[in-house]
């Protein structure tokens, strides 16, 4: 949809709700080029996911649960890093049915490792395990495509100043031209690119 279209309805509606600098826009909030928090994410793992996951990580190698939390923000390419409040109750369930214990050595942080048991469902549930990774890794690979840090701040400077222009009142029919064929040859020389 070119940005003239998308500026058809004013302002307002360019970063109303469902405008492209609004909430669930892709400059807002919930959109890929917009700051972290979307109303409409999807829900990174269905049930029983994240548990598989920190199997896996703890059959690869001990860890305890930082770096846990660290090695999943990695695998989805920083666009998802799960809370304590998750990974912490899910190792206590993995520790419970006998499929993590803690790691022998390092007494400082309390670091787990795969047990034979739960090596044995890792082995029963390969493709499952395989799918799941293959998935957070793609998600991971898609992400750092788009999501440089140079890209965010770029098209947030972007926003901000199309924001405060819209807020100023200042901004008659001759200026929102302007700006929509400024950021209209924009898009094009982007594409061409």
């Amino acid at each position: 949809m070119p940005y003239v279209d998308m500026m058809a309805g004013g302002w307002d509606e360019a970063f109303g709700r469902d405008g492209p600098f609004g909430p669930d826009g892709p400059f807002g909030p919930g959109g890929p080029f917009g700051r972290r928090g979307g109303s409409r994410r999807r829900r990174m793992f269905g049930s029983g996911e994240l548990r598989l996951v920190l199997l896996k990580l703890l059959a690869d190698e001990a860890r305890h649960g930082y770096e846990l939390i660290k090695a999943v923000e990695e695998l989805t390419g920083g666009s998802y890093a799960p809370s304590p409040g998750t990974v912490y109750p899910t190792l206590s369930l993995l520790e419970d049915e006998g499929a993590i214990a803690q790691a022998k050595g390092d007494e400082t942080r309390k670091a787990f490792e795969a047990t034979e048991a739960g090596r044995a469902e890792l082995a029963d549930r390969a493709d499952e395990v395989e799918a799941l990774f293959a998935r957070l890794e793609g998600h991971g690979e898609r992400r750092r495509a788009y999501a440089t840090p140079e890209m965010f701040r770029a098209v947030g400077n972007l926003a901000t100043v199309l924001k405060n222009k819209a807020r100023s009142g200042e901004l008659d029919d001759a200026m929102i031209r302007e700006i929509v064929d400024l950021v209209d040859d924009l898009a094009k020389k982007v594409e061409r690119l």
